[in-house]
């Protein structure tokens, strides 16, 4: 299995959400984490903007490995 489909990040529905609507609005490249929180915020994802922030490592890993909402990450 491609390292990409191993191990998604989980986030809060509220900040998956938020990152789904910046990457289908297609306006910013998803590795650019500043201008993608500047979306969200504008969008009216205020808690996506702030998990960036306070999650860098594990937003750049999420680029590559995927994201889950929280619920989702259950292993079995």
């Amino acid at each position: 299995m491609p390292k990409r489909f191993e191990n998604p990040i989980p986030l809060p529905t509220a900040v998956f959400d938020g990152l789904e609507t910046v990457q289908e609005t297609g306006e910013a490249h998803m590795q650019d984490a500043t201008k993608v929180q500047a979306i969200a915020t504008r969008l009216g994802y205020p808690e996506a903007a702030a998990w960036i922030e306070d999650h860098p490592h594990e937003y750049q890993e999420g680029l590559f490995r995927g994201f889950v909402t929280a619920k989702e990450s259950t292993h079995g």
